[in-house]
């Protein structure tokens, strides 16, 4: 977009088909709100987010102001009184004679370069004002009402005539207007309608009356103009939206097994080479690295994973695994874990706030929580660190090319040191040096073999 614009974002609508106690705006696809997503796509199209003016209702203040600690402009609407009103209010923050882009917050699939085809063809044509209209039969959208080939008013579907009804091409709720026939329109608007709102559709009429020119963009992109207003109409959204997000990795040259069983957020960052298989869930801001392999019934959360990789029925969530690194099946690792270079964590095992150095393994049903596991450690099965005292957490630290065995239970705060070993079965309460060999409950030295000599 080469034109300077301002912009609106509509967002103080109630939502009350949602039936839902979430703000519509904020109800998530693909890793961020409706709301995100058009915010993102207004600064996409070229708008300085200095210059954009959110409208919400008062039910809103509150949990935007926990997500947003700052840098979005908002303005409450109170009472609501129809977008005519709401884009009163916005005006009022928005001084200066630019354009004005005014967009629903609940539609998600906008697209940048539909927004700024409705910017530059209204500059083209020095028109009011340019708006986005779609194809769309049995819509309950405005319909666009044209006369000799030019739109010239906007019929709310509730206002609307039976034959009025019948007209397919209708208001996507998209509109660019120049500043000062705008702020001119909204003082002219008035409440006789249905719903006894201010209408911003009915400044197109009023456009047309006053001699200005109205232009159009219409597309039938049916997807791109969804507006959302009910549960269903969000999980219609979150299909399209998982399809692009899928079709671009893909094109970037991901291998995914099956698109229709495989779920990326907006915000992950895959490399090529890497294969998704069935059930797979890449969320938040999780990387994956090339070469690796995850799935099926894998579930990354905000995961940093490493090239070559192999995640299998696992779950791994705000930590990061290295390269080379084997997880899986059935793991789960959490809570800022850091998996180093060609390390193993296998079936059953949980790791929790703790560093698994290099080549260390942990092969089966074993609980890693606050720990630092040396490189080249061996972690029998049925291990466990008791980081836990019933008040706080505490740290168990295991040295390089130790031998843990199985079902040893490490009482923290203790550490062990490089080259020393459990026995099976021992619960290790006290300080282990290096190369020591320990067993028992308590765990205690292992004597020492004697060597004889003989004459």
């Amino acid at each position: 977009m080469s034109v300077r614009v301002s912009a609106v974002i509509l967002a103080a609508g109630k939502g009350t088909r949602m039936k839902s106690r979430t703000p519509k705006v904020l109800h998530e696809l693909c890793g961020k709100t409706m709301l995100d997503h058009v915010i993102l796509t207004v600064a996409k199209s070229g708008v300085d987010p200095s210059k954009v003016a959110v409208v919400i209702s008062p039910e809103l203040e509150d949990p935007l102001d926990k997500l947003y600690a700052s840098g979005l402009h908002t303005v409450v609407q109170s009472p609501q009184n129809g977008t005519g009103h709401a884009v009163q209010l916005a005006l009022d923050e928005l001084p200066g004679a630019d354009p004005v882009l005014i967009v629903n917050a609940d539609m998600p699939l906008l697209t940048d370069r539909l927004l700024s085809a409705v910017v530059e063809v209204r500059a083209r044509a020095k028109a009011a004002v340019a708006m986005l209209t779609v194809e769309m039969a049995g819509s309950t959208f405005g319909r666009i009402i044209r006369k000799s080939g030019r739109p010239v008013r906007i019929v709310e579907h509730s206002d609307a005539t039976p034959d009025e009804r019948l007209i397919t091409e209708v208001n996507a709720g998209v509109y660019c207007f120049d500043s000062s026939a705008l702020r001119s329109y909204l003082t002219k608007l008035h409440a006789s309608n249905k719903q006894k709102e201010l209408y911003l559709t009915d400044c197109i009429q009023l456009a047309v009356e006053s001699g200005a020119l109205v232009e159009a963009v219409t597309t039938r992109d049916r997807a791109s103009a969804l507006g959302v207003n009910t549960l269903a109409e969000l999980a219609t959204a979150r299909n399209v939206m998982r399809r692009r997000i899928l079709r671009r990795h893909m094109l970037a040259g991901v291998s995914i097994v099956d698109p229709a069983t495989t779920y990326v957020d907006v915000d992950a960052d895959i490399a090529p080479d890497v294969t998704l298989f069935p059930q797979t869930h890449v969320l938040g801001s999780s990387v994956v690295g090339a070469g690796s392999r995850i799935g099926p019934n894998t579930t990354l959360h905000n995961a940093m994973i490493g090239d070559d990789v192999t995640i299998s029925y696992s779950v791994v969530r705000d930590s990061a695994v290295a390269r080379g690194v084997t997880v899986g099946p059935f793991a789960h690792i959490r809570g800022g874990s850091r998996i180093q270079q060609d390390a193993r964590i296998g079936n059953f095992v949980e790791v929790k706030s703790t560093t698994v150095g290099r080549k260390a393994k942990a092969s089966h049903l074993a609980y890693l929580g606050d720990a630092e596991i040396g490189d080249e450690t061996n972690i029998g099965a049925g291990t466990i660190t008791c980081n836990y005292d019933g008040a706080r957490k505490h740290k168990t630290k295991v040295g390089r090319r130790a031998l843990i065995g199985s079902n040893s239970s490490l009482v923290a705060p203790v550490e062990i040191g490089d080259g020393a070993l459990t026995g099976a079965g021992s619960v290790v309460t006290h300080d282990v040096p290096a190369g020591e060999r320990v067993a028992g409950n308590p765990a205690r030295p292992l004597p020492k073999k004697e060597q004889t000599e003989k004459n």
